[in-house]
């Protein structure tokens, strides 16, 4: 048996072994280092732990750094999951031409729900429904549209085909295609980075991500390009006053100069960025801030409304906006979103250093050179060919008819050698969707269904697109030419339609849309297969792999008749 001081020491050691425990778990929980892997689902990614606490703030070249209200106070832990914040907005239903005519939106080349819901994917994750943004997930990937050849800012092309998850209606797409620039002849970038640096944005995916994107993006600028850094957590600082191209050492002296830590204060960030892009503002060039956070703003000025306000009071100066968005489990998707449509910019989601190097390399190529600035789309339908039509996506978007005359209503932007495309699923006159969703009357019959003018029975044409934009320094819009599309369908759809076509219904069956009709990923992965084309930076392929895990983790749909 064991004597009393025996049994002592082996209490002891449990009660090491137990507080040992504790400890561990409480510093896993804080750092989201992952004790042991769910049997349900993939292992977790491991993450190192920091070695110190950053000192957060502004670091200036040959000065002592600024140290951020808080800044010497441990930043809170974050959660993996839970706190990723997305718009819920009510999908685009069928519309009657008799009933509403006219379908008018401003365009979109965001691009962050793709990325976003690849990252989900590729964790081996269904993204939420509402991260799915359909028009972003197509605009993601860039198309060879007819470009302007009479000095336009971009052209417009039309094509109809049978739709593929309801042969029996037609697929409308409209697309845009800008005028793209010689890399030779760009004018100079002003760009100022608005860094949060915040104890959020510490994680590997986050800062370290950005800083790594930065580095690239120095290493392609000109002489003649400027680039400064304003950094905010409890207060906003100037890590790099504006410098010109060729002190690449400098600016990446700055780069690795950043670190994270403390809360965050986005308001003061935003004016001072902004003051220093005005400072340099290049008259007919890139004047541009870019925000890289992972939307946490909680000092300062926190509410949606105050934020984008500010945003839309600082893009009157002439400079535009692009907002990063990193990381999650703290994702303020619907707030990022929202500033990037103020500020007269796009908003990407950055997943991976591949999506870094394409984002950033794109700030130097000329895609941020804004050719069109408040373009709006309006279709108007003819009753007699079309019984109901749908815009896919662009719910985020909609504008009510009368704003497409009003240049008050601000909508979407077109940089050089962007492309946007808009899908219409039409129904022809008399199918399901083209019946009015009327009960009975209780006091006499239902009218008769109006019937269409005669000005529309007489004519073939199935719709006319309508467009207007500004120039990017122009408070005025210029109307573009109409143009009437015929009812008779093309003999077959490019590969372009094609993809683009799988990339709305793969957009579909994760939104879990309404209207999805007989889409599945089987299709999704046909269709994307014929519109793959010579794909030389492979991210048609990838897509085509994405579907795979999705049809991997979604569930097996029940047979027919059950």
């Amino acid at each position: 048996m064991l004597d009393s001081r025996e049994m002592w020491k082996g209490g002891l050691l449990v009660v090491v072994a137990l507080l040992g425990l504790v400890l561990l778990g409480s510093g896993c929980a804080r750092h989201k280092v992952p004790l042991a892997a769910d049997s349900k689902g993939p292992a977790p990614k491991p993450v190192s732990l920091p070695q110190a606490v950053p000192i957060a703030g502004a670091l200036r070249l040959g000065a002592p750094p600024t140290i951020a209200r808080a800044s010497m106070i441990m930043p809170p832990a974050y959660p993996a999951e839970g706190r990723d914040s997305y718009k819920a907005a009510e999908e685009n239903g069928f519309l009657r031409p008799l009933d509403a005519p006219l379908s008018t939106f401003g365009v979109d080349v965001d691009t962050a729900s793709y990325a976003n819901v690849r990252r989900y994917l590729e964790a081996g994750d269904l993204p939420p429904a509402d991260a799915v943004r359909v028009e972003e997930m197509i605009n993601y990937f860039r198309y060879a549209y007819p470009r302007p050849a009479d000095g336009r800012p971009f052209a417009v092309s039309v094509a109809v085909h049978p739709c593929p998850w309801k042969p029996e209606h037609l697929l409308a797409r409209v697309a845009l295609a800008a005028k793209e620039v010689d890399l030779s002849r760009r004018p100079p970038a002003n760009l100022v980075f608005l860094i949060d640096v915040s104890g959020s944005m510490m994680d590997e995916d986050k800062l370290p991500l950005l800083k790594r994107g930065m580095k690239l993006l120095a290493e392609s600028l000109t002489p003649e390009d400027t680039v400064g850094i304003v950094t905010y957590a409890g207060t906003a600082g100037v890590a790099l006053e504006a410098a010109p191209g060729s002190e690449k050492t400098r600016i990446t002296a700055a780069i690795d100069a950043l670190n994270a830590g403390g809360s965050t204060n986005g308001e003061g960030g935003i004016r001072l960025a902004y003051a220093m892009a005005r400072r340099r503002l290049v008259k007919d060039g890139i004047n541009r801030v870019l925000l890289a956070t992972d939307g946490d703003f909680n000092v300062g000025v926190t509410g949606n409304d105050e934020l984008e306000r500010i945003i839309a009071e600082e893009a009157k100066s002439g400079v535009f906006l692009t907002v990063l968005g990193f990381g999650r489990g703290n994702l303020q998707d619907d707030k990022l979103e929202a500033l990037a449509d103020r500020g007269n910019g796009q908003y990407a989601y950055v997943d991976s250093f591949n999506e870094a190097r394409r984002v950033m390399l794109e700030q130097a190529s000329g895609t941020l050179l804004t050719v069109a600035k408040d373009v709006k789309i309006q279709v108007e339908f003819n009753p007699a060919r079309v019984g109901a039509y749908r815009l896919i996506g662009y719910e985020n978007r909609l504008l009510a008819a009368e704003d497409f005359n009003d240049d008050r209503k601000d909508a979407g932007e077109i940089g050089a050698g962007h492309t946007v495309t808009a899908l219409y699923e039409i129904a022809p006159p008399g199918a399901d969707a083209a019946r009015p969703k009327v009960d009975p009357l209780k006091y006499g019959e239902t009218p008769p269904e109006q019937a269409p003018p005669d000005a529309a029975r007489q004519s073939d044409e199935l719709m006319t697109i309508k467009l207007r934009h500004k120039a990017p320094d122009a408070a005025e819009s210029v109307r573009a030419e109409d143009i009437p599309v015929a009812g008779a369908v093309s003999d077959a759809p490019d590969g372009d339609f094609q993809f683009a076509a799988a990339v709305a219904a793969f957009g579909m069956i994760l939104g879990q849309s309404d209207f999805a009709g007989n889409a599945d990923m089987d299709l999704v992965a046909r269709l994307a297969r014929a519109g793959r084309g010579d794909d030389p930076d492979g991210a048609r392929s990838e897509f085509i792999s994405l579907a795979e895990n999705a049809r991997a983790l979604l569930p097996a749909k029940a047979p027919k008749g059950e």
